[in-house]
């Protein structure tokens, strides 16, 4: 009956899906392409991500603006998966491993996974990915083979790079480049706060249009010409048939490979973690501030990826570039997203001749601008305007992933993370308050934490050291909920020292005040409340 409820739901909204559903479109099908693009993968396995995100995940998850589709945040993990695994039919038995996994976090109820990843480490994350997209596009960008370095981290080589660059490179995709993130910037920047015309037609469809103009119109053979290898290549069926077998299988003759596993859980864990992160970015995007569940989530996009790594896609998330474009449209429920993967799939059967005529550069454009929002200079400041405890983790995750991959960068920026708070909790464990009167001992008060730990050792063993002689301690360990036992014996063997130095001790706890030396050891008889 609810479900039932839920269906007329859905299409009593149409009015206002049908055309959030066509920017939606608009928006993913640079998007799917572009990220195929950077991801090493076939064009196609964008494709298909696209349209399994949006007609599957759709229709199986609990958010109502959502949109699922490729990540660009998993461009990197994939492109050096395929690398590593030497084929991309083996690749996709490591997305098939992934969904599987999601689904069985789902049912684990690990929705919440996402809360204990430091911010700062998830921030480093996207913008180390962003670098990497920004950094990989240049070759595609100025139309030079697909092997080509502008980057390495030897100085003659890097100019020998650049000479060999300027020599190879093709002014026709140069151009289409430069328009195409001249035509984004304007777009964005400028022409969308004029008129809300702007904001229903998004600037990349702008960009491939022109893209698509410039090739029809300037001579292959021109100076400013784009040949047809930096064109998008997308399989153009004949019938029926030549349509089905454009997909590609998993090979699953490596599933008892160690490699393809680590692969897998990889994707399961950083799919897991943009999407709940996306998620809880649109849903407070959502004007009906409606609650995604996220446990049913995690189910939904692991079916996505064993449904898209079953027929050659890519791995898919909820993402928030297409999720806020529906919401900005206007979209009320999932129809949207279903429908927007609904036209697609429209696309990809009835006019692949057109997709064929998109320069390569329009879309290097697109990941060019994805890739800078990802890590904008203005994101470093601000977090190192936070303080160490914030951009440590941070800087230390993006050069991770940048100088090794995103592995190697995430558990740095956790293990920086960690050890932060534990510095954090060394300093915090007690509350220091200094008193001193003419004629009269110093009076020193220490108010312990409500968590003391045997990390807070070293903190509070300087402390008591530092106290001068002939002074009057008092600690309160009235709001100690846990007292490390290790605590107690610093406290204990305090107790001793302080009568040699003329320190008179007074302690103050919810088991009663206990004053001389001769309470003490009575104290730390029954001190099981805090142990």
């Amino acid at each position: 009956m609810k479900s039932t409820i839920s269906n007329i739901f859905m299409f009593k909204h149409l009015n206002k899906d049908i055309p959030a559903s066509i920017v939606v479109f608009f928006v993913a099908l640079p998007l799917c392409l572009g990220i195929a693009l950077a991801s090493g993968a076939p064009l196609f396995s964008g494709l298909i991500a696209g349209i399994v995100g949006g007609i599957v995940v759709g229709a199986l998850s609990g958010s109502s603006v959502g949109v699922s589709g490729p990540a660009a945040g998993l461009a990197v993990i994939v492109l050096g998966a395929i690398a590593s695994l030497g084929k991309y039919e083996y690749f996709l038995v490591a997305v098939v491993i992934g969904g599987v996994i999601q689904i069985l976090l789902g049912f684990l109820k690990a929705g919440v996974i996402g809360y204990y990843f430091p911010s700062s480490v998830i921030k480093g994350m996207l913008a180390g990915i962003g670098i990497i997209i920004f950094l990989k596009q240049f070759s595609v960008a100025f139309g030079l083979p697909d092997d080509y370095r502008f980057f390495d981290y030897n100085l003659e080589v890097l100019l020998d790079n650049v000479i060999l660059g300027w020599e190879q490179l093709s002014l026709g995709t140069l151009t289409i480049t430069i328009l195409s993130i001249a035509i984004m910037m304007l777009w964005s920047n400028v022409l969308e706060k004029k008129h809300s015309i702007f904001k229903i037609i998004p600037g990349p469809l702008v960009a491939v249009v022109v893209g698509v103009l410039y090739k029809l119109f300037i001579d292959d053979s021109s100076v400013l010409g784009i040949s047809d290898s930096n064109l998008v290549t997308v399989p153009v069926p004949d019938n029926f048939s030549d349509f089905v077998s454009q997909f590609t299988f998993p090979d699953f003759s490596i599933i008892t490979s160690s490699q393809v596993w680590i692969v897998g859980i990889t994707i399961a864990i950083v799919a897991s973690l943009e999407t709940l992160l996306s998620v809880e970015a649109t849903d407070k995007l959502d004007p009906r501030k409606r609650v995604t569940p996220t446990n049913r989530e995690l189910l939904a996009q692991g079916t996505g990826n064993m449904v898209s790594g079953f027929i050659g896609g890519l791995p898919v998330t909820q993402v928030i570039v297409r999720s806020s474009a529906n919401i900005q449209s206007g979209g009320r429920t999932k129809m949207s997203a279903i429908l927007h993967a609904l036209w697609l799939l429209l696309a990809v059967v009835f006019i692949p001749d057109l997709l064929n005529l998109i320069p390569l550069a329009v879309l290097a454009g697109v990941l060019l601008i994805v890739g800078y929002k990802l890590a904008k200079p203005s994101l470093f400041i601000k977090s190192y305007k936070l303080g160490k405890a914030q951009f440590l983790p941070f800087i230390i995750t993006v050069a991770g992933i940048v100088f090794g991959d995103l592995l190697i960068g995430i558990g740095l920026g956790l293990v920086s993370g960690l050890l932060t708070v534990l510095y954090n909790s060394l300093k915090n464990s007690h509350f220091l308050h200094i008193e001193e009167k003419e004629g009269v001992k110093k009076s020193i008060k220490m108010t312990f934490a409500e968590e003391v730990t045997f990390f807070n050792k070293g903190a509070i063993l300087k402390t008591l050291n530092d106290i001068s002689e002939n002074s009057n301690l008092t600690i309160d360990i009235r709001k100690s909920k846990y007292l490390d036992y290790d605590v107690l014996e610093i406290l204990e063997d305090f107790a001793i020292k302080a009568e040699n130095r003329n320190i008179n001790i007074n302690i103050i706890s919810e088991l009663g005040e206990f004053e001389n030396p001769k309470e003490y050891s009575k104290f730390f008889n029954i001190n099981s409340k805090y142990n």
